[in-house]
């Protein structure tokens, strides 16, 4: 059908909304000039959508009752089976609700998008199924993902398995608490500022966060593209290496890829620690809120390391310290004008666009007042940078962002890894119904000045369990140069060797 075309009144409003001065005769001579380009916009509206098909069967699926989802971990219950054969045949695996499970629903943890459906299948589900995989379903994540504590989804909290009435971490919420509770195999996370090693972290798994382009991101909700991040979240660093094996690569629909180096990852497992130079990263250990306990848990950890043959030396680099201060712009801005003022997608990019992300996510508007605290702050201190500094801040952080980059590359020159804490803390106990504002935003953002450094750098980063304080776990966080996921996998499996972490 064809699209509605303004009036000459509704053009002079828009010149308006573009800060033009218009009179009725200009408005309307203007009106007449505008059929040409909307005609060719009744040509587009009348083709069919270019998606990608979607080839295993499923159901719309169900919400599971609180009696079949005692963590508040699952937003939606919907079976997919994938290839009779593969390398994850037999492997269960949750989804962040942030990623598109066609014809399952998905509210990526907001109130103002439930409702939607997708009617593709991202790219890494595709290629999870291709392998053998059984999906599950999807996995509650907080509020459009803008919380590291995991009490502001609209679906509910989600209680830590090792404590409930603690965080789980965010924003990849569900996912962590799932694959920690052993419900499922596998777990998709995402990371913007550390939504996949904070739930790591806190429940006692495994969560690399590739590096930036490795995994194809099509298909996943944005936040903001320079910093969007996906990645797997398991039981084990095998697990953890198979899946990345699965799921990295190009697609040809992801401007976030750039040449992205592949390997494989599996192959790391059994070369030891011995050998491997690992810098402790001593702002890593001076984090806002450091608990001594925390810390002393990872230089323990760091000795093990040593004890393992590898050689461990302190390492100083102001740059992790710069990196957490300009991931603010890039981040508050980013997401103010790629998500939320661009309707979930953004422009100006070539590759896979959700159409029907668009429409959904468009209502935000219609229901401001119900979008949780933390991306109201969020999106005052974005919307701020936007108007009242032009966006200034956004550019000039991003071009210091190729600076720290810079400086993190140089390390590596030296060191094959980086460690220290993943998090300042353990898990904190979830606010109350109807907590204060300022305590509901501190729960969410008291721990990001540790793991986002990383998502403006790129570099792969993972967190792994490396001893419980009073019970609750401990992650440490190993970083390596970009595309050099194998270092990781290969510490960590030598780690993972040396015993049960619970006993560290």
């Amino acid at each position: 059908m064809a699209i509605t075309r303004p009036s000459a009144a509704q053009v002079r409003e828009l010149a308006a909304s573009l800060y033009m001065s218009m009179s009725h005769e200009e408005a309307a001579a203007y009106r007449a000039l505008m059929d040409a380009s909307f005609d060719a916009y009744d040509v587009v509206d009348a083709l069919p959508d270019h998606i990608p098909a979607v080839t295993y069967p499923r159901t719309p699926g169900t919400r599971p009752s609180p009696e079949e989802n005692p963590l508040g971990a699952w937003y939606w219950k919907s079976t997919v089976t994938g290839a009779d054969t593969g390398k994850l045949k037999g492997k269960t695996v949750a989804l962040k609700d942030n990623v598109a499970l066609a014809g399952v629903p998905m509210m990526n943890g907001a109130s103002t998008l439930e409702g939607f459906v997708p009617a593709a299948d991202a790219t890494i589900v595709t290629r999870m199924l291709d392998a053998g995989a059984t999906i599950l379903g999807k996995a509650v994540c907080e509020h459009f993902c803008l919380s590291g504590g995991s009490h502001t989804s609209d679906p509910g909290p989600v209680h830590n398995p090792h404590r409930k009435g603690y965080s789980a971490g965010g924003s990849s919420s569900g996912s962590g608490a799932l694959v920690a509770a052993g419900e499922v195999d596998m777990a998709i996370g995402g990371d913007q500022g550390g939504s996949i090693r904070i739930p790591a972290s806190y429940c006692g798994i495994y969560g690399m966060k590739p590096t930036h382009g490795l995994v194809p991101y099509t298909g996943v909700m944005p936040i903001e593209t320079t910093i969007d991040h996906t990645g797997p979240m398991t039981a084990s660093v095998a697990d953890n290496a198979l899946l990345l094996e699965v799921l990295a690569g190009p697609d040809g629909l992801d401007p976030r890829q750039y040449a992205p180096q592949v390997a494989a990852y599996t192959e790391a497992l059994k070369k030891g620690a011995k050998g491997l130079k690992i810098g402790l990263l001593l702002e890593g250990f001076a984090a806002p809120g450091m608990q001594e306990a925390v810390a002393d848990k990872v230089r323990a950890a760091a000795a093990r390391f040593e004890a393992l043959g590898a050689t461990i030396e302190e390492v100083s680099l102001p740059a992790y310290t710069t990196a957490a201060a300009v991931w603010q712009p890039i981040g508050l801005e980013g997401l103010t004008q790629q998500m939320m003022l661009g309707n979930g997608m953004g422009f100006n990019w070539k590759g896979a666009y959700d159409v029907g992300l668009f429409d959904a996510h468009s209502a935000w508007r219609d229901k401001a007042d119900d979008l949780s605290e933390t991306l109201k702050i969020s999106m005052l201190i974005g919307q701020w940078g936007l108007t009242h500094y032009r966006g200034r801040y956004y550019a000039k952080a991003q071009n210091i962002a190729r600076k720290v980059r810079e400086d993190f590359a140089t390390c590596f020159k030296t060191y094959d890894l980086l460690l220290c804490p993943t998090l300042p803390c353990t898990a904190t106990k979830l606010p109350e119904k109807g907590a204060p504002l300022e305590e509901v935003v501190a729960r969410a953002f008291e721990m990001v000045a540790s793991t986002s450094p990383m998502d403006v750098t790129g570099n792969p980063s993972m967190s792994i369990p490396c001893g419980l304080v009073d019970g609750l776990p401990v992650g440490l966080m190993l970083t390596a140069k970009d595309w050099n996921e194998s270092a990781i996998y290969q510490a960590a499996a030598a780690f993972e060797a040396a015993g049960d972490w619970k006993t560290f």
